[in-house]
Order: structure tokens, then C-alpha cells, then sequence
């Protein structure tokens, strides 16, 4: 037996884009204990609805993240129409869901592109990217935007896309579909990522129930859960909608499950593109939640499930308001994804997480 040694691990490190601090406990190159530090960014957040009312909030909202920025503001709207009861127009439901989607799509292919830069596969990555620059062209030709898009308000969505942005975005999808099953191939098949990733942070699906995982996560362990098959809002439309799950519970099993993802949410784009209503895109919200009022949502984000809840107080700023991120959530199953493995794995293993 060799001596333990305490290896600390960010907030500061290449492949750590998270301010996570993780002490690892190392004998012989082997992580025996991964113990994360627990803290939180401050940003405000609750001390800014004092201040900003539930319309203007959604823009802090969307500004927790930038990848998971409109799930964010979709969040964080649904929890306060619920709080006030707004019933919100199909045609914006059906948009919420396309951007959503195209939201994961690029999401996952950021991740895809990170996770093969930590092999050290720098075509694979700049491949990955590339892919992922034609979602932001979407995002930028129908929001404005490329990272914060401020398109989703209470009531609604504030811009509406026509059917000739929607034929473009169809066939800019397809492109990305034909060039991505290359990029997948490479991830799924390749022997040099095989080596890295099969067998390496193993979570059992009990272990994975146990620790409450949820995401990509906790469905690469065969935990079948997504938000999305709830049926809320928009996808309450879907024709047949069932995760992606796998049983292996590893590094390529977490891979896996996020390479299809993309291909299933290039699906239920161009199936909620094909069945959208006409109609409004938005209602006018008048009014304070009532004082007392609660309510709580939950949205699947890329990473997974993530928690919203809202108090109103009589008056138009909302009295708390309080989230709860898919990354705080799998924390738990990352350091028992961590126990036992190499410490030239610890890299791959918190990428495959995707912490945020």
C-alpha cells in the first residue's frame, strides 16, 4: 500500500470550465476519494428580484449560463406563468420547443467537441465546432442572438419565425445530419476514444437512483427519466417521444447517450416545424402574482433536469426566486463516478459529467 496524498483539482485547470474544487485522495495513481467543495457563485440572483420585476427578471435568468441560456429563460418563464396562471398561445409552445431543441443540439456538440480535445483528438473537436457554428447562424438569424437571445418572455415568445426561416432551418439540420453521423462514427467507434472512455467512471444504475443523478448522467446508467416525456407545454405535442438511455454506465456510455441526443432533437425540430399552429406568439401579462402565491417547474436543460421555483408577494417583483442546476444535482454521482479510477482519467470523467 502506498501513502495517500491529497491532490487538490480546480476551480483552476484546462479542462475544468467550472469553478468546481474537487480534493482528491490519491494512492498509487488511483483516486480512493473525491471530495468536492460545496460552495456557490454569488451573483445576486436573489437580492436582483427586489429589484427587477417578473418582466426585466428573465433577462438575469437567461444569464446563469450562457450554453443553457434559453432554458434558462424558458424556466423561468413558465414558472411565473404558473405562479399567475397565463395560458400561453400553442404557436409560442411549439417555438419554445424548436429553439429549446436546437439549444441541446448545439449544447451537445460544444460538449462533444471539449470531450474530444481532452483525448487529444484536435480535428474531432474543430469538426464538432464547426457543426455547432450553423445552430448559433440559426439562433442569430431568427433570435438576434448567438449565445443570449432574450426571445422568450412571460406570456410568450417576442419573435416569430416564418416558413421560409423554417424551410432554411430544415435544411440546414439535414447538412448538419449527413456531416454529423461522420463525427459520430468517430466518437462511437473509434479505438483511441474506446480506450479512453470504455469502462472508465463506472456508476451502477442503483447507485445512480440512489444518488438522485439526473441528465445524460443518470440515463447512461439506464435511469430512464427526461422532463421531457412529462409532456409539459409544447412536447405534451410530440407524436412519440422516449430518452435515450444506455446500461453500461461509463465515460463512452455518458458520450453515447449525448451523440443521439443531437440526432433526436434534429428529430422533434422537424416534426414540430411540420405540425405548428397558426395563431399569436404571445398574450399580454397585466398584473402582480398575488401575494403568497408558489409555484415551481422543472425544465430538461442539456445537462438535465433543472429546478425553478417562484413566491410572489402583491407586488410586480417576486418575493424568491430559486434554482436549482442539473451540475449541483449529479455532484454526488461524480465523486462516486470518481472513486477507484486512474488519475489520468479524472479529466474525462468530469467532462462527461458536463458540469455547468
Amino acid at each position: 500500500m502506498g501513502k495517500a496524498t491529497v491532490i487538490p483539482f480546480g476551480p483552476q485547470h484546462p479542462v475544468l470550465p467550472e469553478p468546481l474544487h474537487l480534493d482528491l485522495v490519491v494512492e498509487d495513481e488511483h483516486v480512493i476519494e473525491a471530495i468536492p467543495q460545496i460552495g456557490f457563485v454569488h451573483r445576486g440572483l436573489e437580492k436582483l428580484v427586489e429589484t427587477r420585476d417578473i418582466h426585466q427578471f428573465i433577462y438575469v435568468a437567461e444569464r446563469i449560463c450562457g450554453i443553457c441560456s434559453f432554458g434558462h429563460s424558458l424556466g423561468y418563464a413558465e414558472t411565473v406563468e404558473s405562479l399567475m396562471g397565463v395560458e400561453v398561445p400553442r404557436r409560442a409552445q411549439y417555438l419554445r420547443v424548436i429553439l429549446h431543441e436546437l439549444s441541446r443540439v448545439h449544447s451537445h456538440l460544444l460538449w462533444l467537441g471539449l470531450a474530444a480535445d481532452a483525448f487529444g483528438f484536435e480535428s474531432l473537436f474543430m469538426h464538432c465546432w464547426r457543426l455547432r457554428e450553423r445552430v448559433l447562424d440559426i439562433f442569430e438569424k431568427t433570435t438576434g442572438g448567438r449565445v443570449i437571445f432574450s426571445v422568450v418572455k412571460v406570456g410568450g415568445v417576442v419573435r416569430d419565425i416564418d416558413a421560409v426561416q423554417f424551410a432554411e432551418i430544415k435544411r440546414v439540420l439535414e447538412g448538419i445530419k449527413d456531416d454529423y453521423r461522420q463525427i459520430m462514427n468517430a466518437f462511437l467507434k473509434d479505438s483511441s476514444v474506446k480506450n479512453r472512455t470504455v469502462g472508465v467512471g463506472y456508476v451502477s444504475h442503483e447507485d445512480a437512483l440512489a444518488l438522485s443523478m439526473v441528465g445524460p448522467f443518470a440515463r447512461a446508467s439506464s435511469v430512464n427519466y427526461d422532463v421531457r416525456m412529462l409532456g409539459r407545454g409544447g412536447y405534451a405535442e410530440l407524436a412519440d417521444f422516449r430518452p435515450i438511455l444506455d446500461d453500461q454506465g461509463d465515460c463512452y456510455a455518458r458520450c453515447k447517450v449525448r451523440a443521439l441526443e443531437v440526432l433526436q432533437s434534429i428529430d422533434i425540430i422537424e416534426e414540430m416545424i411540420s405540425k405548428i399552429p397558426e395563431g399569436d406568439i404571445s398574450v399580454a401579462v397585466k398584473g402582480s402574482p398575488v401575494a403568497g402565491s408558489e409555484a415551481s417547474n422543472v425544465v430538461e436543460q442539456p445537462r438535465g433536469e433543472c429546478y425553478y421555483y417562484a413566491r410572489g408577494n402583491g407586488t410586480k417583483n417576486l418575493e424568491r426566486m430559486r434554482m436549482r442546476t442539473p451540475t449541483s444535482q449529479n455532484l454526488a454521482g461524480m465523486t462516486a463516478a470518481l472513486k477507484g479510477c486512474d488519475l489520468a482519467d479524472v479529466n474525462n470523467i468530469i467532462l462527461t459529467i458536463d458540469p455547468c
